[in-house]
């Protein structure tokens, strides 16, 4: 609900910004001039700009919302600044400079966060362990929220998985979100079969998240259950609460999402696996972190916060309590919690507060 709220609020500030954002294009030069022979026209000429804005509805919904969102920021801070300047230089407004400044570092900024959203990276981490690993190394590569469909569809995903596979991973891990409300189920069995292709030492191991199960039930052309069989059928291993013993010391829990009633605690999955072996956790949303350290596992993985996606809505999943952590790498007790800003994100095609990566996190322990 919270979530729901923040969204509800972001619209609101979208339609009366969007208000203000008329009146700052009615400041231009050329349209004050117009003013002058047409108000009527002149304002409607202030409303242009907007049909360009709304062409971002071509991609959903969303876009349009954060182009405005941004332009009434950035533009609130330079009316600011630019009163603050002409009071101290006792001058009157003549040219509208802050309007163009507003528009250029809007469009650069976006643009940025467009590549960053498009633009998939390897982010590596390097962990020691103390506990027996077979030939004292492991090599996990994990990713999370591919959401496909909003920037990875079925053929871009293949691609992505050809570059992990040229990471030679000894095993990759899913982290949910693998699918959204507005995937495809062409996109969806690509992507399933090119996890298929996948050559590794241990295999692939999937957990679900928020988004798989599908908010909108008959909105997309696939169930969850169509896609646990491409899964399965690419030799996926679909991991439900439960524990499974890769090798004698290394163990994968796969924990059901957050949102779902009757997962078990992390105490109930970890009852039967010796403190000996090597624990790695797939927790799609990061937010069990005291538990999950006070069972002692090894390693934590999840996604969920797309490394804060647009910034600085991170930090406002931390200070509503929705997350225990955003980005990164981070150490409770014994435990490792690693959380990765995702291969891509839901239904919005900019990061400006992340980048889309997958993640290379090598283990060293004992022979």
């Amino acid at each position: 609900m919270n979530w729901v709220l923040l969204f509800l609020i972001l619209l609101l500030m979208s339609i009366s910004g969007t208000v203000y954002l008329i009146t700052r294009f009615h400041r231009f030069s050329f349209i004050e001039r117009l003013g002058e022979r047409h108000k009527v026209l002149s304002w409607l000429a202030s409303l242009i700009p907007l049909g360009g804005i709304a062409c971002f509805g071509f991609i959903n919904f969303y876009s349009v919302i954060v182009v405005i969102l941004h332009l009434i920021i950035f533009w609130l801070i330079a009316d600011l600044i630019a009163f603050i300047v002409r009071k101290a230089a006792k001058k009157e407004r003549r040219r509208n400079i802050e309007g163009v400044c507003v528009l250029l570092f809007t469009a650069v900024y976006l643009s940025i966060g467009w590549y960053n959203a498009h633009h998939v990276i390897s982010t590596p981490y390097s962990i020691t362990t103390e506990k027996s690993i077979d030939s004292g190394k492991l090599r996990i590569v994990g990713f999370a929220d591919s959401h496909i469909g909003i920037t990875l569809d079925g053929e871009a995903m293949a691609r992505e998985m050809e570059k992990i596979q040229a990471e030679n991973p000894d095993i990759v891990v899913i982290a949910g979100d693998f699918a959204d409300d507005d995937s495809k189920r062409s996109d969806m069995i690509k992507a399933c079969e090119a996890l298929g292709k996948l050559d590794t030492t241990y295999g692939v191991y999937f957990v679900s998240g928020n988004h798989d199960q599908g908010y909108m039930q008959g909105y997309r052309d696939f169930s969850l259950d169509d896609m646990y069989a491409e899964l399965e059928k690419n030799n996926v291993t679909v991991l439900e609460d439960e524990a499974v013993m890769v090798t004698d010391n290394f163990a994968i829990i796969g924990r059901r999402d957050k949102h779902d009633e009757s997962r078990k605690s992390i105490g109930e999955l970890t009852a039967d696996i010796s403190p000996d072996v090597y624990t790695l956790v797939l927790d799609h949303q990061p937010n069990d972190y005291d538990n999950e350290a006070a069972a002692k596992v090894d390693l934590v993985y999840s996604g969920h916060t797309h490394g804060g996606h647009i910034w600085p809505s991170g930090y406002i999943g931390l200070w509503i309590g929705a997350n225990d952590f955003v980005y990164g790498h981070t150490v409770r007790g014994n435990t490792d919690f690693i959380v990765t800003s995702g291969i891509s994100g839901w239904a919005i095609p900019f990061k400006t507060g992340a980048v889309s990566e997958y993640n290379i996190i090598d283990i060293t322990g004992k022979e």
